[in-house]
This record gives structure tokens, sequence and C-alpha cells, in this order.
């Protein structure tokens, strides 16, 4: 995945172009598209020099590394998105689920039990279960 220059699109493109050719005219047009063509590759050419000197000049034990990294969001995906590591944290989240599921289960097995076990029967153990509730007194509020 390559980023767009300055993430434009086709409208916006087309813009510039349109913009280009009022401001510059069409005969100069060409010639300023040859410049900045110049300029991107001589800016690359600059780029990449600059970025094995780097390399040669930090030695063996920095052979394998990759400026692209150096970059937040790339050094993420391929550190943390890409890594068994998440798969395992998903596996674990997946497992604590299961175990809730099955403890809640469990504890409607017990709730169930205790209502059928209860003297009075189903309503008694439902009034036992529910708190009494204070009277309400209309002039207190």
């Amino acid at each position: 995945m390559t980023p767009l220059l300055l993430d434009i699109n086709g409208p916006e493109f087309a813009l510039l172009l349109v913009l280009a050719v009022i401001l510059f005219g069409p005969e100069r047009l060409p010639d300023l598209a040859r410049k900045a063509a110049r300029l991107v590759s001589f800016l690359r050419a600059t780029a990449n020099n600059a970025q094995q000197q780097l390399t040669k000049e930090l030695g063996p034990e920095f052979q394998n590394l990759d400026f692209r990294d150096l970059n937040p969001r790339s050094f993420i995906q391929k550190n943390l998105l890409d890594n068994s590591v998440v798969a395992d944290v998903k596996a674990e989240i997946a497992g604590v689920g299961e175990t809730l599921s099955e403890s809640q289960d469990s504890l409607r097995k017990s709730i169930d039990g205790a209502k059928d076990v209860s003297p009075g029967g189903p309503a008694d153990a439902m009034a036992a279960a529910t708190p009494a509730r204070t009277p309400y007194d209309s002039e207190a509020t």
C-alpha cells in the first residue's frame, strides 16, 4: 500500500491541472512538468543516497534496519497487528468469555434449584428474594 502524493484524488488533480494551464499557459506547462519531474527524481536519489550512507555508517548491527519502521503507523502494524501476540490475546479473551458463559449457566441452575426447594413454592422464593420496600411518605417530600 503506497500513499498517494499529498492525498490528491481525481477531481482535485483535474482542478489543479486546469489552474496550472490558466496560470502558466499551455506553452510553459510542458517545461515546468519536466523541471518538476527532475526535481522529484533528484529528491529520491538524494534520499536513497542518505539512506545508504546512514546504513553504511551505522555498521553491521543495523544492516537489516528498515527506515519505513521509523514511521509509527507502520511500526505498530508490523510489530503488533501482524504478530502472533494479537492471536494469543484473542484466544485468551475467547476463553474468558466461555468461562463467564459457563459461570452464568451454573448460577442460573443454582437459582432455579433454590426456587424449587423453597418451602412456600416459587411465589414465596420470589418474595424472599425481593427486598422489602420502604413505605412512601407524601409529607416528607
